[in-house]
């Protein structure tokens, strides 16, 4: 299973980009390695950028924090109804969209994609694809650090302890006591989020989405979070990698934003979809 499911989303973000030839000619003088060290140092940046903000927060964004917080709050006092009605369907949830959910939230499948992913961009000196691989890895770096610690400061139990969603443990190395926020869901939406943001098409979008959005799902179905855990590991995810993506695009650090819109062609004998990059 995991052999097969490692595979076909491989196949997915390959075929995305794969025939992308934007600035490949343009880049045909750079060495491998010369490439490996820019994105490295594109890297580094983006991270440093994106824990620098709040360092550069307005009135505005205060004001934003707090709204923020408050609905977090509000939104807690369902946690244990949505918990109840959630992890009811579990015999319900089909089998494949629970392995899946959980495998793609892991930290060594979200590796091996880009790993992956970002293997073919810099093999093929295929720009886009570099820098949406440089955008995922920074912001899951950047998203999973601020996670890890804060799981532990907050110190939070987990429905499937028994505790109640307003029990918190802090700086507790006890497994059940990490559930804020819900780490799976930030890998997860990072990399949705990330190669979303790529393409124009509404429908490519929702796809994407829609795959991204079944590890949030999941978790909430086994119990292994609550519904704030989730919205929380996925607004850090949306706000980090709009961040990194405003920096990537801002400062020009690659040519262009790529956008990959797709045509229906017909023809006597064939139907076909062709991305145009």
């Amino acid at each position: 299973m995991k052999s097969v499911l490692y595979i076909i989303i491989s196949l997915f973000s390959f075929s995305l980009f794969a025939q992308n030839e934007f600035s490949t000619a343009k880049q045909k003088d750079e060495t491998t390695w010369e490439l490996l060290k820019y994105d490295s140092k594109k890297t580094a940046q983006g991270i440093g950028y994106a824990f620098s903000r709040p360092l550069h927060w307005d009135h505005d964004d205060f004001r934003k924090l707090t709204i923020l917080t408050v609905g977090v709050f509000s939104l807690s006092l369902a946690d244990e109804e949505i918990n109840r009605i959630a992890t009811s369907q579990v015999d319900n949830y089909p089998q494949f969209g629970r392995d899946f959910g959980f495998k793609l939230g892991k930290p060594q499948t979200f590796f091996l994609l880009n790993a992956g992913l970002y293997g073919f961009g810099l093999f093929t000196k295929n720009e886009a694809v570099r820098k949406t691989s440089v955008l995922i890895i920074s912001s899951a770096i950047t998203a999973g650090t601020i996670q890890s610690v804060s799981k532990t400061v907050f110190g939070r139990a987990r429905p499937s302890s028994g505790f109640d969603y307003n029990v918190f443990k802090p700086f507790s190395k006890e497994a059940n006591f990490h559930s804020f926020p819900s780490g799976h869901t930030v890998l997860s939406v990072t990399l949705a989020h990330s190669v979303a943001k790529q393409f124009d098409n509404i429908w490519t979008k929702v796809g994407i989405y829609s795959l991204g959005s079944i590890t949030p799902i999941t978790r909430l179905i086994e119990g292994a979070h609550w519904l704030t855990d989730i919205a929380v590991g996925t607004i850090l995810s949306v706000v980090v990698v709009d961040s990194i993506d405003n920096f990537l695009n801002k400062t020009d650090a690659y040519n262009k934003k790529q956008h990959i819109s797709w045509n229906l062609t017909l023809s006597s004998n064939q139907i076909g979809v062709i991305g145009v990059f």
